[in-house]
């Protein structure tokens, strides 16, 4: 099932990722999963949201340079090899994934990925009984 990620780029110097997060606590906007990956002159703060269209407006108004991604979240048990055997299922069937950010939960693993074809992704997951997060569980995690 597909949700809706911000991506937000950000300038390499200090307080950036403070301002965003404030301007979205601010605006009520609760930060569920997040992940920043940089290079020398900007990052790429990752992010899901329990609203995703407002802090889209909030973070355009604070004049961040903002987009929206349509991603897949799911669930595997937090066991040495399970998410092995679920990505191996999407190579197998010839999906790529852009980027992936997980987060541990007691028993649950949480995986938020960007697939290059998120159609097959989505049915190949559903194929093989992945537990797939609805979007309105993941801006909720």
């Amino acid at each position: 099932m597909k949700a809706k990620q911000l991506s937000v780029f950000l300038e390499n110097k200090s307080g950036r990722l403070t301002e965003v997060t404030e301007a979205l606590g601010a605006a009520g906007v609760n930060l569920s999963a997040m992940s920043i990956a940089d290079n020398s002159d900007f990052g790429i703060l990752r992010c899901v949201v329990s609203d995703p269209d407002k802090a889209y407006k909030v973070l355009k108004e604070q004049h961040f340079a903002v987009k929206i991604t349509d991603v897949i979240g799911f669930t595997c048990p937090n066991t040495a090899g399970s998410l092995a055997i679920v990505l191996r299922h999407l190579s197998e069937n010839g999906i790529f994934i852009e980027y992936m950010y997980s987060f541990a939960n007691g028993d649950v693993a949480n995986v938020v990925i960007r697939p290059t074809d998120l159609d097959a992704c989505d049915k190949i997951l559903t194929d093989f009984k992945v537990d797939l997060l609805a979007a309105s569980n993941l801006y909720q995690l």
